[in-house]
């Protein structure tokens, strides 16, 4: 674990108002946001991830607009970056507000994690790919199924990225199954407060819901057209991202814009839910109702925590 602390982290689920909640705690301490959100990493994917608009930022937002979006980008390279920025505002003398939710890009800052060393053979990964592309998704995770049983059943027969990943980590030595099982039992990297935001699931899924139609409102449309243009497809790893990927099919004729918004709408409300149950298993997380307190009370309580002595495992 790192000497230096503490560190803020803020977390929970889609549309819950993590990001407001870090900005008035950076303004606060006069420090810097580090996010964890796997797809503010891209350039150009602004609208339709939610990332806090430039003249919106009062403090500065670091490991947003790290790559574009035709490049892939792993938890791996992000824990290197992430942890260097961290770094530096902890010898700076300030206190890192993390905010996210993305709970592997969490963890992987925070605790310590270790990824395969070295970044996957294309060649490898291309011979994946390729199967699934001529014998279909089905035949691709019955080799997975074959090879590591408690992985496969893990992962949607579909959702063919996360399976080639499955595959590319075996032939590497590691389960992809036993890779997650420990996420939230390793030792912390440094001294992290974690708070999370909740309440009720008809007044979230009525946020998410008000969200989709701002983003729309903002432009979402235009920006997928425009980075598809550039390249973005379904199927690269930016393209897999909510909201993106339907309004690409819309673009490309699958379907409606109003039918790609309601599965905007359904997936965003199945990740919060698949959000708050990852964050639920790690203990170090202290909730705050929003339905209880509004933005300012909860700042107050995580600016408060800061006065609290850490225990031996670095989190409160």
């Amino acid at each position: 674990m790192s000497a230096a602390g503490p560190v803020v982290a803020i977390v929970g689920p889609t549309a819950s108002g993590k990001s407001a909640l870090a900005r008035l705690v950076a303004e606060r301490l006069q420090t810097s946001i580090v996010s964890v959100d796997a797809m503010q990493v891209y350039r150009g994917m602004d609208v339709g991830t939610a990332k806090t608009p430039a003249s919106d930022r009062t403090r500065p937002l670091l490991m947003v607009d790290v790559c574009d979006p035709a490049q892939s980008y792993s938890a791996r390279l992000f824990q290197k970056a992430a942890r260097s920025c961290v770094d530096d505002l902890l010898c700076a003398g300030r206190v890192p507000v993390l905010c996210g939710g993305t709970g592997l890009y969490l963890n992987a800052v925070v605790d310590e994690m270790a990824f395969p060393a070295g970044e996957v053979g294309d060649a490898r990964r291309a011979r994946y790919e390729a199967l699934a592309a001529e014998r279909g998704p089905d035949a691709l995770h019955a080799l997975l199924a074959e090879r590591d049983p408690a992985s496969a059943a893990l992962i949607h027969p579909h959702n063919v990225r996360r399976v080639v990943r499955a595959l590319e980590m075996l032939d590497e030595g590691v389960s992809y199954a036993r890779h997650h099982e420990g996420l939230h039992e390793r030792a912390s990297h440094y001294g992290t407060r974690i708070w999370g935001l909740t309440m009720a699931r008809e007044r979230l899924y009525a946020r998410i819901d008000e969200r989709v139609d701002q983003m729309v409102a903002h432009g979402l449309v235009e920006e997928v057209a425009r980075l598809a243009q550039v390249g973005l497809t379904a199927e690269s790893t930016a393209g897999q991202a909510i909201g993106y990927k339907e309004v690409l099919g819309a673009l490309a004729g699958r379907c409606t814009l109003d039918e790609a918004l309601d599965q905007v709408r359904l997936r965003s409300r199945r990740y919060a839910k698949r959000q708050l149950s990852w964050f639920r298993r790690d203990a170090r997380v202290r909730w705050i109702d929003l339905d209880e307190t509004d933005l300012e009370g909860a700042c107050a309580l995580v600016v408060g925590s800061l006065a609290e002595k850490e225990n031996t495992h670095g989190a409160l």
